[in-house]
């Protein structure tokens, strides 16, 4: 119970500010005059700050133990808040959803790095997936009770609260999370490093690490700030029912997390790897992204309620490679993931306002169809790439540990 709740609430914290904007575009747009390009740049800024600091937050993580890390890195997310809620031009806001990308970086890593110190290892996939029911409840709040909020307050006021919020937070993980473990620390800034070479020398981090990366590019742009507009001008629908049907998608997002945790937990008793179960998984979720390049209106809550619920299965590489590496370089064996993951998401949520900026508005003041079309089309094409490339790597290791040969 120490190490859980407050890890969660920081979690819960890292999700809220993640997918908020999806909901507050339409104001954003307004107040400040931003167009798809600029929207996708302000937006995506927390994403390119939280990947950035993810090779040196591992070895933080490793150094100092997660309690105190997350603790100090909420201070600079609140502060961050702070700067957003106060900004009138694209600069401010970028700035301040970068301090916030900043901050909250530490908030998942640092709770799979404290469970490989505290749990037993078998355990893992389950715990890290009960860790994601959190973040799962922040988005579902930055939905239908932040689009209620509007109605009464402002998107400034909001981000104050926010703030205050994550000071919060950030004194309950100091003063409550165990600390690290005796013996886990001791290992040299020069040791420390090359245990990131040792990671990124891996075949096995390899495999995963391009299926990890797209997938959840995919999963991390598209619902933090696409989903909005696309059910908008794609499906057609009104604020309150956008926000509405947001709100269920988030749900599934719980929903899939836990079933994601449950049934790697239970399979792999009897033999099942995870990592398996996580393909089948993120396959489901590209086949779902290639139906909806041809969307129908009367499939649209289907749609998303698939993509939110197979989607949570990406994030069954980190359990993997918790499990795989020792725990001395679990910190920056998730967190070097994490590093490509939050690069390529902040690209792809870029990429996608640039890619529909190239098509006029439409009639209603609203993005064109074939700007989605082509910008998740482009993602759908460089997963189905990386599942290839996962079965031929996964294969030859597997092939390699048969003979005896080892795969680093």
């Amino acid at each position: 119970m120490r190490v859980f709740p407050p890890f969660a609430l920081g979690y819960f914290i890292s999700y809220l500010y993640r997918t908020v904007n999806a909901i507050i575009a339409p104001d954003l747009s307004r107040d400040i005059g931003l167009d798809p390009a600029s929207l996708g740049l302000l937006t995506s800024a927390y994403l390119l700050a939280f990947g950035l600091f993810q090779l040196p937050l591992g070895i933080l993580l490793d150094r100092f133990g997660p309690r105190r890390v997350e603790a100090t890195l909420l201070l600079i997310a609140a502060a961050g808040a702070l700067i957003f809620s106060q900004s009138t031009s694209l600069f401010g806001l970028v700035t301040g959803r970068a301090l916030i990308g900043l901050g909250v970086s530490a908030c998942l890593m640092a709770a799979f790095k404290s469970f490989a110190i505290w749990f037993p290892a078998d355990r893992l996939p389950l715990a890290n997936s009960i860790q994601m029911i959190s973040g799962g409840i922040g988005a579902m709040v930055a939905t239908t009770p932040v689009e209620m909020a509007l109605k009464i307050t402002d998107w400034r006021t909001i981000f104050l609260i926010f703030s205050l919020v994550t000071l919060l937070t950030a004194a309950a993980i100091f003063w409550i999370v165990p600390d690290q473990k005796r013996g886990e620390q001791g290992e040299t800034l020069g040791d420390q490093l090359r245990g990131i070479r040792t990671v990124l020398c891996s075949r096995f981090f390899w495999c995963l690490a391009p299926l990890a990366l797209t997938t959840q590019a995919a999963y991390l742009s598209i619902l933090g700030l696409w989903s909005g507009p696309w059910l908008r001008d794609v499906a057609g629908l009104q604020r309150d029912a956008v926000a509405s049907t947001l709100f269920a998608v988030t749900f599934a997002m719980i929903i899939g997390y836990l079933a994601s945790g449950g049934i790697t937990d239970r399979l792999s008793r009897r033999g099942i790897e995870p990592m398996t179960v996580g393909f089948v998984g993120m396959f489901i979720f590209i086949c779902v992204q290639g139906v909806m390049l041809f969307p129908n209106p009367v499939l649209t809550t289907t749609y998303w309620l698939a993509f939110s619920l197979f989607g949570s299965f990406c994030i069954l590489p980190y359990a993997v490679l918790s499990q795989h590496f020792p725990i001395r370089l679990s910190g920056r064996a998730t967190t070097t993931l994490n590093l490509l993951v939050f690069i390529a998401a902040f690209s792809a949520q870029w990429g996608i306002g640039v890619i529909i900026n190239q098509w006029p508005e439409t009639e209603t003041g609203g993005y064109a169809l074939e700007g989605y079309q082509a910008s998740f089309g482009l993602l759908f094409t460089l997963q189905i790439l990386a599942a290839g490339w996962y079965l031929f790597l996964h294969r030859q290791i597997k092939s390699g540990r048969a003979a005896a040969q080892p795969d680093e």
